[in-house]
């Protein structure tokens, strides 16, 4: 199992005191990008020991690790390479640079060449269509790809060169990209650039310069605001709510209480919470409600058509095996584990 360093440890302190202390669970995204830095990986290892520093356990861990396809749950090369394959860059050759990245590099769908460098993968969209096909290396754009220069970029790759992206700063390997996923900088000499804009990008920007496009009542030269005193904006009234003919008394949003509260108050709600079927509470209906007469006709109705229940076996179950260990019980008398075996074995 592995010992995670002493590093890694201060940093989960860290990411963990960025949050208040009701909601520390929060801190569960970076920190599973934390264990990734330091493995290539989310192993059992890094899940159980997000777990003991949150104090959750290794299902809910494991739950959100495995949901998000960024965090990777078996050992990872230092270079993921991702094609894109979807319908926009399939039709502009997509498929065709997957296709010839497999045979030149001998992996397939999330596997791993020999030497541990770089892994393959199919993306379903890489949010990039104006400039498919594409394909990224750990998550860095490379624009308008086809086959040979698909191959030129890996094989760079393998030879222990970083080839620049098409639009974005320096690669990275996929454990110093953990680093600044779970919120610390990249001290590496040109790890933090400006990016170069592609000409896609630049047209729909021309586009709307030319024919006076903007979004509307926005000005760009208004302030930001900061948040100190006096520079903040006047506090919004709150809308009415609409009545609901509810007749139970409104009570403010929880919003200063924990989600474990407020999940304990949605199974099983206290006095002061006001839930549709609280005593006193009004559904509203449609029409006229029925008279209580007719609604014991009704449940009378209901219960006299239900079957009483039957001592009979549910239907699949084979009573045969059954019936020949209780005969044998009852014939060895006291040797209940001797026939239980017999009649097992039968």
């Amino acid at each position: 199992m592995t010992v995670f360093t002493d590093e890694t440890r201060t940093r989960a302190r860290e990411i963990i005191a960025r949050y208040p202390a009701d909601r520390s669970r929060s801190a569960l995204l970076p920190l599973l990008h934390l264990v990734q830095a330091e493995e290539g990986y989310v192993s059992p290892a890094g899940v159980a020991f997000c777990a003991e520093v949150l104090g959750l356990n290794k299902a809910q861990v494991g739950a959100v690790a495995s949901f998000y396809t960024m965090y990777k749950r078996r050992p990872t090369g230092d270079w993921l390479v991702s094609v894109c394959t979807n319908t926009m860059c399939n039709v502009l050759g997509g498929q065709e640079v997957y296709d010839t990245l497999v045979e030149h590099l001998g992996v397939g769908h999330d596997e791993t060449t020999a030497d541990g460098q770089i892994t393959l993968e199919h993306a379903e969209c890489l949010a990039a269509c104006d400039y498919g096909p594409v394909m990224t290396v750990n998550y860095d754009f490379f624009d308008g790809v086809d086959p040979q220069t698909a191959v030129g970029v890996v094989d760079e790759l393998r030879a222990g060169g970083r080839p620049t992206p098409s639009r974005g700063a320096r690669l990275c390997t996929l454990k110093e990209m953990a680093v600044q996923l779970a919120g610390f900088a990249d001290e590496r000499e040109g790890a933090v650039a400006d990016g170069v804009p592609g000409e896609p990008t630049l047209r729909g920007l021309r586009l709307a310069q030319q024919h006076g496009i903007s979004a509307p009542g926005f000005d760009p030269n208004t302030p930001i605001r900061s948040g100190k005193a006096g520079d903040k904006p006047a506090p919004a009234t709150p809308a009415k709510a609409a009545p609901t003919g509810s007749t139970a008394p409104d009570v403010p949003a929880p919003d200063r209480k924990s989600p474990q509260v407020r999940t304990a108050e949605t199974r099983q709600p206290d006095a002061k919470t006001a839930v549709p079927d609280a005593p006193g509470t009004k559904a509203p209906v449609d029409g006229q409600p029925p008279a209580a007469g007719d609604a014991r006709a009704a449940e009378a109705a209901g219960a006299a058509a239900n079957k009483p229940a039957g001592d009979g076996k549910p239907a699949g179950d084979d009573t045969g095996a059954q019936e020949r260990n209780l005969r044998e019980a009852e014939s060895n008398g006291g040797g209940r584990d001797s026939a239980h075996d017999k009649g097992a074995q039968k």
